[in-house]
């Protein structure tokens, strides 16, 4: 009699096994070992990047912060595979599925993002360019016309006819 056959005679049905099956489908909640391995990863993925940045090692602050980039990234994938126990087959893969369109998610938002907050600097604020662009037409100083550059016909009064305010104590 196979072992399927003795839990049918002793009234366990079908179901009972299928979930003792599945139970067996989780993922490993990690050891001691793995989170000390994690641990030591995530300690040296920090210590790095702070020595690069407080010993000024490359000479441009933009390799810097690549670099740095890549690091997070790293650290990040770190995190998610011993502290967070991800990988494909935890969950039918779901998770990494879940993982991936997250990911995708956040980057169109924030590139998204870039970009419009780029050109609405580009196109509202263009009194803040830079000297070496060209100016539109439409903000260049124009210059006064010849009746209202003589202080008689202004219809402001002159500087010396000003009354000072009084004072409210």
């Amino acid at each position: 009699m196979s072992a399927n056959q003795e839990h049918m005679a002793h009234g366990h049905s079908g179901h009972h096994d299928a979930h003792h099956e599945h139970g067996h489908m989780h993922a490993d909640h990690g050891s001691l070992k793995s989170y000390a391995t994690g641990f030591i990863l995530a300690v040296i993925l920090t210590a790095i990047p702070f020595w690069l940045v407080m010993g000024k090692v490359f000479d441009k602050s933009s390799t810097t912060g690549f670099i740095l980039l890549g690091f997070a990234a790293v650290q990040i994938v770190v995190h998610m595979v011993y502290f967070l126990h991800m990988n494909t087959k935890s969950e039918g893969g779901w998770s990494m599925l879940a993982l991936l369109f997250t990911g995708m998610l956040v980057f169109i938002m924030m590139s998204g993002s870039l970009w419009v907050m780029y050109h609405l600097n580009h196109n509202m604020m263009p009194g803040m360019m830079h000297e070496t662009e060209t100016k539109p037409e439409s903000i260049s100083v124009m210059p006064m016309p010849a009746t209202q550059s003589t202080p008689a016909s202004s219809p402001l009064p002159a500087p010396d006819n000003l009354k000072t305010m009084p004072s409210m104590q």
